[in-house]
């Protein structure tokens, strides 16, 4: 936050210098170079927020420019981690996962076979998400800095833009195609472990993430416009990560919202009446 409100008053060059001077302190007081990589990171996120607030860019844009800073630091920091310690981080937690499961065979006999069975074979997918995992990493870390920053700043008095409503939110068309040249690639089947079913496997989750995404908005919008309580949109967001199969009805109704634009249409078909 200190990095927000300094860049959001003084600008990006007054920001640089306290970065360097935050990350000089850390080194000497913080006990060396692992000192200077939160500093860096969380800095140069702050940075980024306050330099897109200070002039006066949409929330969404905050959203996405600190969001970027995150997911580009963490790669850094996972690459740093796979060149120290040679191996990659994931694959490391893997194997030390692997390591306790053939230690509770060992003590149980056959009666964890089964299940040990089934969580190697997620262990095995799980490697190919990393990148899916940094993404995901960077945009949450994003969203609570956002959503402090903007709270911050309004209580020291500045007028800053905030999110839209997340029934507002909407993704642009090209990531449905993008989506369904995917999914058909998936359908035709890549050989597994190969660099292509990795690339298929991180996209088919994050181009399903978004069309999700915009299948919530959907119905918060659709509740909204409907005048229906905020409380039916929460509970079938809670139920759909409870069963699981309400999911994939969220994502055609996101892929339907974001191909025909339900709710312009929705909206013009009031308008006209």
């Amino acid at each position: 936050m200190p990095f927000v409100v300094f860049t959001f008053r003084r600008g990006l060059k007054a920001g640089t210098v306290l970065l360097l001077v935050s990350s000089f302190l850390g080194f000497i007081l913080g006990g060396g170079v692992l000192a200077i990589i939160p500093a860096i990171m969380f800095g140069t996120a702050g940075m980024v927020i306050g330099e897109i607030h200070r002039r006066g860019l949409s929330g969404f844009a905050v959203l996405l420019g600190a969001s970027l800073a995150y997911i580009v630091h963490i790669l850094l920091l996972f690459v740093g981690m796979t060149l120290l310690v040679g191996q990659s981080p994931m694959q490391l937690a893997a194997d030390l996962t692997r390591d306790q499961m053939e230690l509770v065979e060992r003590t149980l006999g056959g009666m964890g076979q089964m299940n040990t069975e089934m969580l190697d074979e997620a262990l095995d997918t799980l490697l190919f998400l990393a990148p899916v995992a940094i993404v995901f990493s960077g945009i949450l870390l994003a969203i609570i800095t956002v959503l402090l920053s903007y709270f911050v700043l309004k209580r020291l008095g500045h007028d800053v833009k905030k999110l839209p409503p997340f029934r507002h939110w909407a993704f642009p068309k090209s990531f449905l195609w993008y989506y369904l040249v995917v999914l058909i690639v998936a359908l035709i089947g890549v050989e597994e472990g190969t660099v292509m079913f990795t690339v298929v496997q991180n996209l088919m989750m994050l181009l399903g993430f978004v069309l999700t995404i915009q299948g919530f908005a959907f119905i918060f919008f659709y509740c909204h416009h409907k005048k229906v309580s905020i409380a039916l949109p929460i509970i079938i967001v809670v139920a759909s990560f409870i069963l699981l199969p309400l999911i994939e009805v969220i994502r055609i109704v996101g892929i339907i919202d974001l191909g025909f634009d339900l709710r312009k249409r929705i909206a013009g078909q009031d308008n006209r009446s």
